[in-house]
């Protein structure tokens, strides 16, 4: 036993020195998978946490009602809200939103995001979530701070950006129900009366600066 002993430790000390490299060289003969990125992309996993997105209703209203809480959830404070009032009144800024406020100002600063998701978690009313997109470098710091207009989920078909009323007869919570399928009519004809006041009203501010 002492004399295999011996021989078991001359031979572990002999290969010590090269024992180190056993991996290099299990690897010098391997067939590498060299991505051609950014020419070629491979697809992310569907649950990747990638750029925020702010989601829109069925109809086009926003989600976001401006409560600030993924801000208070955030813990490399990289996102600023501004909650606003709906005005539906005449001469007002129009609904945003379904109930009383919506979120007027909301930045990510990605320069401190670190795409934890506790945002997404915070948030009440599943108006933020997080894309595929992971593409955010920049050589210009401040391109990397996103604004609402940047972030919001664009229109897509049966939608109306808003501003523009709720569907008639619903309240909040319907919306939350999924209640909503799309924009009515009468949405829509509201969202084309205020477009042909704004450029009226433009178009008189532009013949009074003359």
């Amino acid at each position: 036993m002492a004399e295999e002993s011996k021989k078991a430790s001359f031979l572990s000390q002999m290969f010590a020195p090269v024992a180190g490299f056993g991996v290099t060289f299990s690897t010098m003969f391997r067939t590498l998978e060299t991505e051609e990125y950014p020419e070629v992309k491979r697809p992310t996993q569907p649950r990747y946490h990638g750029r925020h997105q702010l989601n829109r209703h069925p109809d086009g209203l926003e989600k976001c009602i401006g409560c600030e809480l993924c801000a208070w959830a955030c813990p490399a404070d990289a996102i600023y809200v501004e909650g606003a009032d709906n005005d539906d009144s005449e001469g007002g800024s129009g609904r945003f939103s379904p109930g009383e406020r919506y979120g007027r100002v909301y930045q990510i600063n990605y320069l401190r995001c670190i795409f934890c998701g506790l945002c997404i978690e915070a948030c009440p009313t599943r108006a933020l979530t997080m894309t595929n997109v992971y593409e955010l470098a920049d050589t210009n710091r401040s391109a990397l701070i996103f604004e609402k207009s940047q972030l919001l989920a664009p229109v897509q078909e049966g939608m109306i950006a808003a501003p523009h009323p709720m569907v008639d007869g619903l309240r909040e919570r319907d919306y939350y129900q999924g209640k909503v399928a799309s924009a009515t009519p009468e949405q829509s004809a509201w969202a084309d009366a205020r477009e042909a006041e704004l450029a009226a009203t433009a178009k008189s501010t532009e013949v009074d600066d003359r």
